[in-house]
């Protein structure tokens, strides 16, 4: 008898370890899992800079539509006289200060 129930659980030990998956299944397993997360990272990154692209030129578009509400540019995006006339005074030298001694 006790022969008998050896022999049933080294078969049933035999059986449990044939069913499951194999070294070779698991990292072929591994592998594609590693794949797909990396896949949907690369996705969510994509999306990312979309959005920050669209959010970059959103901010380009309000800030010509300013500079032209402002009087700084004309509609074609070509410098008024009055932005022009504020860049002449930005490029004079400025006059030394009168220091003390």
């Amino acid at each position: 008898m006790k022969k008998l129930a050896t022999v049933l659980v080294i078969g049933a030990v035999a059986f449990m370890t044939s069913c499951g998956p194999s070294a070779k299944e698991l990292e072929e397993k591994r592998i594609a899992d590693s794949i797909r997360v990396a896949d949907s990272m690369a996705m969510v990154q994509a999306e990312q800079q979309r959005i920050a692209d669209s959010v970059a030129k959103a901010q380009i578009e309000a800030a010509h539509k300013d500079s032209i509400a402002q009087g700084w540019l004309k509609e074609d995006g070509t410098p008024t006289d009055k932005l022009k006339k504020e860049l002449k005074k930005l490029a004079k030298p400025a006059k030394p200060a009168k220091g003390k001694k």
